[in-house]
């Protein structure tokens, strides 16, 4: 294996996705299976990661997928999905906590509703399965090679903007706070905690404003970068973090938004 493929291969690894079917999700799986790992794809409808997963093996790439049915939104439904890999693999590499709820609504007119429903997934289910794959974790985990967690913030978490979708955008600062506070107390069972937050990229979240080639090149003309994510560029991200090269990172909150975290309107003494 030459230096290259040590570094940054995930080559025998078992992961998991939430959220893989679609969207960034499919993204990461994508990039983890081409860097050799075996995947499990899993979101609420069963039926769509088993498609999504033949479509990911017919690449050829040389990791391989499975979709499974798993809705994190509920404390059932995660005890449910915890069984389903359980009963698939004895421990687990890398988890990416990518599945995520969204509402978007006036500030006069936002349900209470909203908020319950969105921290169910994005946090409160979030926390719940990590905390419950643990022991598949840890059997994972050793000092040279820590097992892998890597949750699914946003710009928006660390952005003062709403723009109509306040439960969300409260849910992934909490996710970022929460990602620091697991990182710390995982660390000595060998196992990072890190996460991506992503600016615009094509999902079935972002489909209103990013469903034609038309929507995605005015959006991307608002990122610094001058464009929109790629799958590339998350598929990327993740191999870093999962393989060897990203060992060492813990904690950390990474942008993944072509310069909106550090976009800004002040100038001082520009003309």
């Amino acid at each position: 294996m030459s230096y290259l493929e040590n570094l940054f291969s995930v080559r025998g690894k078992c992961a998991l996705v939430t959220g893989g079917a679609t969207g960034i999700g499919r993204m990461i799986a994508e990039g983890l299976m081409g860097g050799g790992a075996s995947v499990i794809i899993a979101s609420r409808k069963g039926e769509v990661c088993e498609e999504t997963a033949a479509e990911l093996n017919a690449l050829g790439l040389p990791g391989a997928a499975e979709g499974v049915a798993g809705d994190v939104s509920t404390e059932e439904g995660v005890a449910a999905l915890v069984a389903a890999v359980s009963s698939r693999v004895d421990r687990l590499d890398i988890l990416v906590n990518n599945a995520g709820a969204t509402w978007g609504e006036p500030l006069e007119d936002f349900p209470y509703k909203a908020w319950k429903r969105v921290l169910d997934v994005n946090v409160t289910g979030l926390f719940h399965l990590t905390r419950e794959l643990l022991p598949l974790l840890e059997a994972a985990a050793s000092d040279e090679d820590p097992a892998r967690v890597i949750n699914l913030g946003s710009v928006m978490g660390t952005q003062p903007v709403a723009e109509g979708a306040y439960s969300y955008t409260a849910s992934k600062a909490a996710v970022h706070h929460l990602t620091r506070t697991l990182a710390i107390e995982f660390a000595r069972r060998r196992i990072t905690v890190n996460a991506f937050a992503p600016g615009p990229f094509r999902s079935k979240m972002t489909a209103f404003a990013t469903g034609t080639d038309d929507q995605a090149r005015w959006v991307g003309s608002r990122v610094p970068l001058g464009r929109i994510g790629a799958p590339d560029d998350a598929a990327g991200a993740a191999l870093y973090l999962c393989s060897r090269a990203g060992a060492y990172v813990t904690g950390a909150i990474i942008p993944m938004d072509g310069g909106q975290s550090v976009q800004h309107g002040v100038g001082l003494f520009a003309e």
